[in-house]
C-alpha cells in the first residue's frame, strides 16, 4: 500500500454540494453504530497490540481511538456553538499534540470507547431534533477561515468514523489479528 492509501484508506472527505435528507439520515445511522462497531472491531486486541501505529509514523491504535473520543466530543461543542450563536468562531484544537498526551498514549481505551457511546447517543438525539434552519446553521473554523454547516459537519464527522474505523480494520488485515 501506498502511503497516501494507509493515510486515506477510504480517500479524503468529498461532501456533497447539495446534501439531501437521505445523506444526513445516512450519516446519522452511521454516526449512530460507529461507537459499537469500534468496539467489536478491537475487543479481542491485547495491550501489546493496542500499542501498534496503524502505519509507519502514525498512531497507535490506542491513539486512535482516543482522538475519536477527542474529535467528536469537539464536534459536538462545535454544533452546541453553532446552535446557540450566530456563526461563532469554534476554538480548534491540537489533534497531534493532544494525541501525544499521557492519556491518549496510556489510558486503557475503555474509557474513550464508552466515553463514545454516550456522546454519539447523545448527539445523535440532538442532530435528530434539529429543523432544516438548525441543520444551515454555521460556525467559522480559524485555520482555514471557512464557514461549515452542520449538515456538512454531519457528513464529515461520519467520513471521520469511516476514516479511522479503516485505519485499524486494515492494520488488523495486514497483521492477520482480524477474527
Amino acid at each position: 500500500m501506498t502511503l497516501e492509501e494507509l493515510k486515506y484508506p477510504i480517500g479524503k472527505a468529498e461532501i456533497p454540494e447539495i446534501i439531501t435528507k437521505k445523506n444526513i439520515e445516512d450519516w446519522i445511522s452511521l454516526l449512530e453504530r460507529f461507537p459499537h462497531e469500534l468496539e467489536f472491531l478491537v475487543r479481542e486486541l491485547s495491550e501489546n497490540q493496542l500499542d501498534v501505529p496503524y502505519r509507519e509514523g502514525g498512531w497507535t491504535i490506542r491513539q486512535v481511538i482516543h482522538h475519536c473520543y477527542d474529535s467528536h466530543h469537539n464536534s459536538y461543542l462545535r454544533f452546541k456553538w453553532a446552535l446557540t450563536e450566530e456563526n461563532p468562531i469554534i476554538k480548534a484544537y491540537n489533534e497531534e499534540n493532544w494525541a501525544e498526551l499521557h492519556d491518549s498514549k496510556t489510558a486503557p481505551i475503555l474509557l474513550s470507547l464508552d466515553a463514545l457511546k454516550a456522546l454519539h447517543a447523545k448527539w445523535v438525539y440532538l442532530i435528530q431534533g434539529l429543523s432544516e434552519v438548525e441543520l444551515n446553521k454555521t460556525f467559522i473554523h480559524p485555520e482555514s477561515n471557512k464557514e461549515i454547516s452542520l449538515k456538512e459537519n454531519i457528513g464529515l464527522y461520519a467520513w471521520h468514523c469511516r476514516h479511522h474505523y479503516h485505519h485499524i480494520e486494515q492494520l488488523l488485515i495486514r497483521k492477520n489479528w482480524k477474527q
